[in-house]
């Protein structure tokens, strides 16, 4: 392994598939969040040793685009790295290969050093900046750090309850959940005659167990090839926003 990224193969499941046989959106990012946990582990920092201290890794915005999604028993790999830090934060590159070495899809995610207990970003320990991999090199170009403003005249809207399940180890909403509501507020026409093409979205509150969200969305573009969405998480009855997101769906 090049000691400037790390690769991790994945054979995508059955139970990944979408209705039309291929991976489902919200299974490429939950590959993702693997790849980053295994490169955790394979310097000794995994994410359950950072949680024994109460520290964890929370993603505060991130952005993913798929040229085409896998089909069942397809191996892929992800190839991830650090292209640069701050004393609390790191952006997080991925490129995702098919068998072929085609690039099939890319992903940038600015990720948080958090303290668990004390709910606040904290440093970066010195151990893991020396021993993870880093190369400046940038997967896209997207500016993940660049607001996403929300909507307040959706054109669809829908309503869901955070559970248990929906929560992770940092006592978070995670991310995947977060995509999954966004996907689910499409429309059935355009979710079954178009793909998610890219999603760049960005995490500005915590949404906590038992609380209701509400996932609106509003119609930006409506091209024949492709479509987009802007949208916006909030908890009901509040104006507390806890995400904002931007899709892009291309036809089939």
């Amino acid at each position: 392994m090049n000691k400037n990224y790390y690769d991790k193969e994945f054979e995508l499941r059955y139970f990944e598939m979408d209705e039309f046989g291929v991976a489902s959106p919200t299974t490429i990012l939950t590959l993702l969040e693997e790849a980053a946990a295994d490169h955790c582990f394979s310097i000794n920092h995994s994410l359950y040793q950072l949680g024994e201290k109460n520290i964890g890794w929370v993603l505060i915005s991130g952005f993913m685009q798929m040229e085409r999604y896998p089909k069942y028993k397809e191996k892929i790999t992800i190839r991830t790295w650090l292209s640069k830090y701050t004393v609390i934060k790191g952006f997080r590159e991925n490129i995702i290969y098919d068998e072929q070495k085609n690039i099939i899809g890319r992903a940038k995610g600015l990720w948080i050093f958090f303290d668990i207990k004390r709910r606040r970003p904290t440093e970066i320990f010195s151990d893991i900046i020396d021993r993870w991999s880093f190369d400046n090199e940038e997967s896209t170009d997207c500016n993940i750090s660049q607001k996403i403003n929300a909507t307040d005249s959706p054109d669809y809207e829908k309503q869901f309850k955070v559970y248990r399940y929906d929560t992770d180890m940092n006592k978070h909403v995670n991310n995947i959940r977060y995509l999954q509501w966004v996907v689910e507020s499409i429309p059935a026409e355009i979710a079954d005659n178009y793909y998610l093409y890219s999603i760049d979205g960005s995490f500005i509150s915590e949404a906590n167990l038992g609380q209701t969200i509400v996932s609106l969305t509003k119609n930006e573009t409506n091209e024949i090839m492709n479509k987009s969405f802007l949208h916006t998480i909030k908890t009901e009855g509040t104006d507390k926003i806890c995400a904002t997101a931007k899709t892009i769906w291309r036809k089939k």
